[in-house]
């Protein structure tokens, strides 16, 4: 499976076909394929010859190399499915084990940093596609793949499709939101895509990371702004608003709730609003002389 043969390999045609059948996202298919070439030139063998413990030596080789604790994570998913599906070898992949990744809060911009974020791209087409993940709490994948015909004006939604896991949902369509895509419209006509790219094609969601990158040091903001910034910022200025969690975890396709709920954890404004229970006592501070 390594990069020479990896064009022609039976094996690898396999694991592509497993991903297909399996619905797996080509972004997930590209990683996966990555990271078991890698396991295999890093052995200099087919990975079909390796085993749990060259899995466990590639592990602590890469932990050695600094990779980040989701870039690991990443390549055990693609072990586990690359031993489990295409090899059939079921007793493998429970012992092939996840790397603990460390509980980090999100960043989160505040909304006079949002303005200030969004008024520094200079693109109109990045700038509303950014509006439009922020306004809306969609991820980077989701914007870019949005439809002229995904935004209904009559119902005031917009229809995610093929969302994480392949699952559609329905969003809010803000008002001002609405102003900003029809004002938009009318300067780049687009026809399919909402936010088309070269051919018949969407916008690159490089084109995206790459506008937020220019936007954050334009706007001087000391924070790193990615466009899942931008979504953990739409969660948790709703629920600072008073948004009821469980909407919010709709409204963003979480499967669990438990998800959603990591932002109990950075809205500041909702802490501040929870009534301590000395509240409810009435304690004299000063002890009876």
């Amino acid at each position: 499976m390594a990069e020479a043969t990896a064009a022609v390999s039976p094996l690898r045609r396999r694991m592509i076909d497993d991903m297909s059948l399996r619905n797996l996202s080509p972004a997930t298919q590209r990683s996966y394929l990555h990271a078991v070439a890698k396991f295999s030139r890093y052995f200099g063998r087919s990975p079909d010859r390796l085993g749990l413990e060259d899995v466990r030596a590639f592990q602590v080789y890469l932990v050695s190399q600094g990779i980040s604790w989701p870039a690991l994570n990443q390549t055990v998913c693609a072990l586990r499915f690359f031993y489990g599906v295409t090899l059939d070898r079921a007793e493998i992949p429970e012992r092939i084990v996840y790397a603990r990744t460390p509980r980090k809060l999100p960043a989160i911009l505040s909304a006079d940093e949002v303005v200030r974020f969004l008024e520094a791209v200079p693109s109109l087409k990045a700038r509303t596609a950014l509006t439009t993940a922020y306004a809306a709490g969609l991820r980077a994948s989701e914007a870019v793949s949005l439809k002229v015909a995904d935004i209904d004006s009559d119902r005031m939604v917009i229809q995610v499709r093929h969302g994480k896991g392949a699952k559609d949902r329905t969003v809010m369509l803000s008002p001002q939101l609405l102003g900003i895509l029809r004002t938009y419209w009318r300067l780049a006509r687009p026809q399919d895509w909402l936010f088309p790219g070269r051919g018949d094609k969407p916008i690159d969601v490089q084109v995206l990371h790459a506008a937020c990158r220019s936007a954050t040091k334009a706007a001087g903001l000391v924070k790193r702004v990615s466009v899942h910034t931008l979504r953990h910022s739409f969660a948790t200025h709703l629920l600072e608003s008073g948004t009821d969690i469980r909407i919010i975890q709709v409204l963003l396709g979480h499967n669990n709730l438990s998800t959603t709920a990591r932002y109990t954890h950075v809205a500041t404004s909702t802490i501040a609003r929870t009534q301590s229970p000395l509240d409810r006592l009435t304690l004299e501070v000063v002890p009876p002389a």
